[in-house]
């Protein structure tokens, strides 16, 4: 059991947590989910003792280990399966005493204990988590300094599994994951015999490996049983009766203020006029439920879509040395209205096809050819490190928008989805969630038809994840999608394309066959029985096809939505041009039939904007009811 009574935390003088309360029960698999900033890291650096509450405690039983990533990832020269066998002390302790002992009683003591935890399997099961974060066994014995950041964080990930610790602390994990990875540690996690407590912003991952939800929120913590959909509608049955018992109780308030006010002068009335102002003080208030605005994405449409196919490829081979192809026998057609996800595990070319067809990596050989006039906008995470550190995001902006008014300058920021006060900030003082959402701008800022995105959501959170999904289904252009967000992919692809064995081809199953390809058998009884709907009662592959046959539909009401805001806002400017040469008085004295014309072109005009304007209401309004039905 794990108890959190009364803690308080505050960093730089913010008060993150006040006076939160909460338990879990050992062997709980809890996600700790909040906004961004909410203070989940800060929560587990108190727990693990880097931090000290300003009040309050943690208790944990009594000798419990607690585990959690290393925050620098190894590099040394030691083999990866060296490094994570060293993680359990215990054992390393024991092997290097059975060494040098002598005594006979303290070697039994030693072999005994040995076998209690498993000391001679430990390199097999060490090796099988390792195999499961992506290192095949050629790969294990390759020293930590050979591999890059993000390998190296999986080898201190695979280092903190296979410790087991009693209570097991993980920071967005995923992060450093691709699909495959993810899929892996899902099971992993469910599976885990020990409590585990783990922040992330990954849905399916906190719907498929945890029992239960811990919510911190408006500096509270709250527990909530059941994965994220289960935690989501609790919380939304909970702040409906909330929002009621508010109203409720002002209206009861009110009603007693108005007999103090009418009744508390007179005399006879005194009495009972004192004792409704105690009762209005016992009764106290009920807090509003706070809603937080999260920004949307926005990603200009396309001004003109090329015919199918925009790319085709015929025989195509592609790498990043003469005569030594990382993928090749590519035969491969995308369309104008593709969503597309690519599968496989990092390292088989899954950013290497996603430069290729972006044109950042020419073919070898093979045939190629692309749309005329295909615009291609491409965003990576490794192009946070392209942002000009001491530049704003309104200055990067400005860079591909010299000649506008910085009116329009901060709309088109605005349109990115930071928030006003955040404009003018720096880039290096940005967030990784704002950096994000700037590069995606900046990557989509010529309206492409071709959108690629490169693990997108790392430093978004669940909001902002659904945001971005929002924005995917509304964009007209075709998606290629790399993500380790399942929930993503599920929500926005039609097609799965596998990048494996040195080529791209179609994968004809859907995610749930992949996942029981990547981690092998199925589901747990309970999940398979009951698979997971979408809130329409739809399979998610229903889902998928029916979100592709919505966006095929709805294209031309989208066009003619785009075609009368073009109208609208041509007619505005002939209006605006036409109202500063009436206001100019030598009109009417130098040529009075031109100012009478003049006058009957901006009544006409004006005419034609109301009705288009009222064409725009009501075509917007029936589109907007289509995507949500």
């Amino acid at each position: 059991m794990i108890t959190i009574s009364g803690l308080s935390a505050r960093i730089a003088g913010r008060l993150l947590i006040d006076n939160a309360s909460i338990s879990l029960p050992s062997g709980t698999k809890a996600g700790l989910v909040g906004r961004n900033g909410a203070g989940k890291s800060t929560l587990f650096r108190i727990i693990t003792g880097d931090l000290a509450a300003e009040a309050g405690a943690v208790s944990l039983p009594k000798n419990a280990r607690i585990g959690q990533v290393a925050q620098e990832a190894p590099g040394t020269d030691e083999p990866l399966i060296e490094i994570v066998l060293a993680a359990d002390k215990e054992r390393a302790a024991l092997m290097a005493e059975a060494e040098t002992a002598t005594d006979p009683h303290r070697i039994a003591e030693i072999q005994t204990r040995l076998a209690d935890i498993g000391a001679h399997s430990a390199e097999a099961r060490a090796a099988s988590i390792l195999a499961g974060l992506g290192f095949d066994h050629e790969a294990q014995k390759r020293p930590a300094k050979s591999f890059s950041g993000g390998w190296r964080m999986r080898v201190a990930l695979a280092a903190v599994l296979f410790s087991e610790p009693d209570l097991l602390l993980l920071d967005e994990p995923t992060n450093y994951l691709d699909l495959e990875g993810t899929l892996w540690l899902e099971d992993y996690v469910r599976r885990y015999p020990h409590t585990v407590l783990i922040i992330s912003h990954d849905r399916d991952l906190l719907n498929t490996a945890v029992n239960a939800i811990v919510h911190l929120d408006q500096k509270k913590l709250t527990f909530y049983r059941g994965g994220y959909d289960q935690f989501e509608r609790q919380k939304a049955e909970a702040d409906e009766l909330q929002m009621k018992a508010k109203a409720k109780n002002e209206a009861a308030r009110k009603h007693l203020q108005s007999f103090i006010d009418r009744f508390k002068a007179k005399a006879t009335k005194a009495r009972q006029a004192q004792s409704r102002v105690k009762a209005l003080e016992r009764m106290g208030t009920v807090a509003a439920v706070i809603e937080e605005h999260v920004q949307g994405f926005t990603f200009p449409e396309p001004e003109k879509q090329p015919a199918s196919p925009i790319v085709s490829i015929s025989g195509g081979a592609v790498g990043y040395a003469p005569s030594q192809p990382i993928l090749k026998r590519m035969n491969l057609r995308i369309d104008n209205d593709d969503r597309i996800a690519l599968l496989g595990s990092n390292g088989n070319g899954k950013s290497t096809f996603a430069k290729f067809i972006s044109g950042k990596l020419a073919a070898e050989s093979g045939e190629v050819k692309t749309a005329p006039g295909l615009k291609i906008g491409f965003f990576a995470q490794h192009q946070l490190d392209d942002l000009v550190p001491t530049q704003s995001a309104v200055e990067h902006v400005r860079r591909l928008m010299t000649d506008a008014p910085e009116a329009k300058v901060r709309a088109r920021v605005a349109q990115m989805g930071l928030a006003t006060e955040k404009m003018d900030t720096p880039a290096k003082d940005l967030s990784g969630g704002e950096k994000a959402r700037l590069l995606m701008g900046l990557a989509a800022f010529d309206a492409p038809n071709l959108l690629i995105l490169d693990e997108p959501t790392n430093h978004l959170d669940i909001d902002s994840r659904r945001a971005l999904i929002e924005a995917l289904n509304d964009y007209q252009g075709a998606v290629i999608l790399i993500s380790h967000d399942r929930h993503l992919i599920e929500a926005t692809v039609d097609r799965l394309w596998l990048v494996k064995d040195g080529t791209v081809a179609s994968f004809d199953g859907d995610l749930e066959e992949y996942r029981t390809l990547i981690v092998g058998g199925p589901k747990p009884k309970e999940e398979k029985a009951r698979p997971v709907l979408t809130d329409d009662g739809l399979s998610k592959a229903d889902q998928r096809k029916a979100n592709a046959d919505r966006r095929a539909s709805l294209a031309p009401l989208r066009k003619r939505i785009n075609e009368i805001e073009t109208l609208t806002a041509k007619l505005e400017k002939q209006i605006q041009a036409l109202d500063a040469e009436l206001a100019d008085p030598l009109l009417y004295e130098k040529s009075p039939a031109k100012a009478a014309q003049k006058a009957k072109e901006r009544a006409d005009a004006a005419g034609r904007l109301a009705e288009a304007e009222e064409q725009w209401l009501e075509l917007s309004s029936e589109y907007e009811d289509a995507m949500a039905g």
